[in-house]
């Protein structure tokens, strides 16, 4: 078998070796097929790798792995992009520490080239659900394909709203792109591949490790125009990515929140640090050029309103700014909270409402 520089990125990246420790061996060689063509002593006077490094790839090099691990790769429908391939992302191949090989589920296409980030908290609140949920469904509006990392809570609202609203979304993944995590968005994971993609540059069979999350999230933000954060306590891995995108020379949007929820406590800092408030979608198209020329000819809101009453409309009117309390709703109209129940229930049997947990009311 004639092996390629391209085969054997891979297969150096299948046992576990980093940028850095390839960095380092294609600076010694000048490139990996005289690594490959090099003698066990040679191997042992690359710079910049321990012992245990070292010993790993004598121990591994051998043809027969190789062509192992591509079969493997076949056998489970895994494509694979590397940093010598055409159709590696322009977006990613600049980026300070880009991967050097992609492992690939489902389809990446030109109009993914089109992609907002959206990140969040892991324990979403109504508020931050109800905003995941709205700037998801506005930007697949406008043909935007939505990034975010296959976490619980903000991560899974964005995908499955991307999805829902018959849009295409890519899951970056901390771990093997062989290996489900969290185990309950199995259904969302099979999905993905249906509609966008999943992407990880870990090997094969990677568990979750803690700190393989952080280091994905420069991809997020790599392949993404820019992101948006919708709810993140002051420590949290959604502001490393929001941090990436800064270095990227990337938008970063942040959700502003109640000062006293420490779910908001990450996205008010990045505001006072100097990230742009997202108070709606207008935010966001307005610093993104491509998404402002989408805007003008995006869909419309086919929702009828002419039949509603004056009570009805102006409840409309006021939902239409973000989620309010009953108790709000009925002081800001003037009306008693049980008149306003009522108009509330009937908007809901109209399907121009709905209700989120405590009595908080949103338009669909």
């Amino acid at each position: 078998m004639k092996i390629s520089d391209r085969e054997i990125l891979i297969w150096l990246n299948s046992i576990g070796l980093s940028n850095n420790h390839i960095k380092n061996i294609r600076s010694y060689f000048g490139n990996l097929k005289d690594f490959w063509a090099a003698e066990t002593k040679d191997v042992y006077n690359i710079g910049g790798l321990t012992d245990e490094v070292k010993g790993k790839i004598i121990k591994n090099k051998n043809i027969d792995n190789i062509e192992g691990l591509l079969m493997k790769l076949e056998d489970k429908k895994i494509d694979v992009i590397t940093i010598y391939d055409d159709n590696y992302p322009t977006s990613l191949r600049y980026i300070y520490d880009s991967p050097n090989v992609l492992y690939v589920k489902g389809q990446i296409i030109e109009e993914d080239n089109l992609a907002l980030a959206i990140v969040g908290s892991r324990k979403a609140t109504a508020y931050g659900k109800w905003a995941c949920e709205k700037f998801t469904r506005d930007l697949v509006n406008l043909g935007v394909t939505i990034i975010s990392g296959l976490a619980l809570g903000i991560d899974t609202i964005a995908h499955r709203t991307a999805l829902n609203e018959g849009g295409r979304t890519i899951g970056i993944l901390g771990n093997g792109i062989d290996v489900i995590y969290p185990k309950k968005n199995k259904l969302l994971y099979e999905e993905i591949i249906e509609n966008g993609a999943l992407i990880s540059e870990f090997p094969l069979g990677t568990p979750p490790l803690p700190y393989n999350f952080p280091q994905r999230n420069r991809i997020i933000s790599g392949l993404s125009m820019g992101v948006i954060v919708i709810e993140a306590q002051e420590k949290s891995g959604s502001l490393i990515t929001a941090h990436h995108a800064l270095e990227q020379g990337k938008e970063v949007f942040a959700l502003p929140g109640n000062i006293n929820s420490i779910f908001s406590g990450g996205t008010n800092k990045l505001i006072k640090d100097g990230a742009k408030p997202l108070l709606s979608i207008e935010d966001i198209t307005e610093e993104i050029p491509e998404l402002m020329k989408k805007q003008g000819i995006s869909k419309t809101n086919n929702i009828d309103y002419s039949n509603l009453s004056e009570t009805e409309m102006k409840v409309i009117e006021l939902l239409k700014e973000g989620p309010l309390y009953i108790d709000i709703i009925a002081y800001r109209i003037g009306l008693d909270i049980s008149t306003i129940n009522s108009v509330l229930t009937i908007l809901e049997l109209k399907g121009m409402i709905k209700e989120l947990p405590g009595k908080l009311f949103t338009i669909c």
